[in-house]
């Protein structure tokens, strides 16, 4: 069967400052981190190991363009632009973001553009992060200076890349700096990025620049055990936190009331201002870069709730593991393909339709040098995994939804957070060792679908 995508669909990848650029200048939250416990770090390896692409961004961007790339998504570094957070803007970071921004342009990739992507910088994260005010209008303050710089070349903006992360990461489960286990705090971290947000759209609409401004969001679509009520209200609280969270104030500019309602009832609600609801009104989007790995099933708790335990999402649901799942072993990742479909319906049914387009979709294998045949990375269950989420994607938009185009991550091998190297994503193979770059079977499939933008599947 032939599937045939809408004209102009965007083909393209994605990646962000912080796993590619190297070439540190000003310190992240991860370069102080890793300076302090490199064993949260996979292998030791920490952020200065990246892809190199502060070096070689023209050959990777030539990269992009044999990959037949219509369109490309990275980050600007804050840490790298304003090394303080809040001071003077690094002249040098501005003529390596313009190089890449023009040679994008020539090639004739679309730059989709990324504030932040995980990367605080440490002078911010030393007066509170997000769960200070001030970092809120700093951030405000670092946004406004990217759309005067670079806004009449770039047209496609997001002001974060999956907020949801950091939350769950820094304050929930200790997976990123800073390590804190607290609700509360964790709380006041997801609303004031959701204001900080708002603010980067306000002065963006006050610019009145040419192009468009979005989020990008990972959603996990919360899928219950059964239909049992218990099951099915564990799904919707599981749902509300970790998806609508963010979706709802960026869609409708406001948050779900039972959302509101469940917090308040546990004292967990952060402190909120009078004006801010106005704000958060005004925080509404053009485009929803969508963010799909992984489903989130769910259960009904089968034991009661440690009271003495820190208050968790998890004091409402347990997590299920569906029996007969596919997986990826190697991410302890379920593969369910149908999720992206579902998650396109729900955005046209719940949430008015809105310009969409998934922004990262992608597989991570370990030791895929076990599938080099002459001298190339045979990696046929890379062009399995797209294709069947292609198909779902496409049936998506058969029914009228409204997706503009696919990103997968990435387009080369890059550092991942705290799992360095282990888990290869690219469609084109980086040696450490020697940085030579080496295109897998995927890449060339990915190129041949992009170029027909429409790929044969039996």
């Amino acid at each position: 069967m032939k599937y045939a995508f809408p004209d102009n669909f965007w083909w393209g990848s994605a990646s962000s400052a912080l796993q590619t650029e190297g070439a540190r200048e000003g310190e992240t939250t991860w370069d102080y981190w890793f300076a302090r416990e490199p064993n949260r770090f996979h292998n030791g390896v920490g952020p200065q190991q990246t892809s190199t692409f502060y070096q070689h961004w023209k050959m990777d961007i030539q990269l992009l363009k044999q990959l037949n790339h219509n369109s490309f998504r990275t980050s600007i570094s804050w840490a790298r632009l304003i090394p303080d957070g809040i001071g003077e803007v690094n002249p040098e970071a501005v003529d390596f973001y313009n190089q890449v921004i023009d040679e994008l342009n020539e090639q004739g990739i679309t730059p989709f553009i990324t504030l932040f992507h995980f990367d605080m910088p440490m002078a911010m994260q030393e007066i509170g992060g997000w769960e200070n005010r001030d970092v809120v209008d700093a951030y405000a303050r670092y946004a406004q200076i990217c759309f005067e710089l670079f806004g009449d070349r770039v047209l496609h903006w997001f002001t974060f890349n999956e907020p949801i992360v950091p939350v769950e990461g820094g304050y929930l489960y200790d997976f990123h700096y800073p390590n804190v286990v607290d609700f509360r705090r964790a709380a006041t971290v997801a609303y004031h990025t959701v204001l900080a947000h708002a603010q980067a759209v306000r002065a963006y609409r006050a610019g009145h620049y040419a192009g468009e401004i979005g989020i990008v969001l990972n959603l996990t679509p919360s899928y219950p055990r059964s239909q049992n009520p218990a099951d099915v209200k564990a799904a919707h609280i599981a749902d509300l936190m970790f998806n609508r969270s963010f979706l709802d104030p960026v869609l409708r500019g406001e948050y779900p009331a039972d959302l509101v309602a469940l917090l308040k009832s546990y004292d967990q609600l952060p402190a909120c201002k009078p004006e801010d609801g106005f704000l958060i009104a005004e925080g509404k989007i053009d485009l929803l870069g969508v963010n799909y790995y992984q489903p989130r099933r769910v259960k009904c708790r089968d034991s009661a709730v440690n009271p003495q335990a820190p208050f968790m999402p998890e004091w409402f649901f347990d997590s299920y593991e569906m029996p007969g799942r596919k997986m990826n072993p190697y991410r302890g990742w379920e593969i369910y393909e149908p999720g992206i479909y579902d998650i396109l319906v729900n955005l046209r049914d719940n949430y008015g339709n809105p310009r969409c387009f998934i922004s990262e979709n992608g597989m991570g294998v370990e030791n895929e040098q076990r599938f080099i045949e002459n001298g190339q990375i045979n990696d046929r269950y890379r062009i399995e995994f797209i294709s069947e989420h292609l198909a779902w994607l496409h049936k998506g938009i058969s029914e009228g939804c409204n997706c503009l185009g696919y990103h997968m991550w990435t387009f080369i091998d890059n550092w991942s957070w705290c799992n360095a190297y282990k888990n290869r994503y690219g469609f084109i193979q980086l040696d450490l060792e020697t940085q030579q770059r080496t295109i897998k079977k995927s890449g060339e499939w990915f190129a041949a679908t992009a170029l027909n933008n429409s790929f044969e599947k039996e």
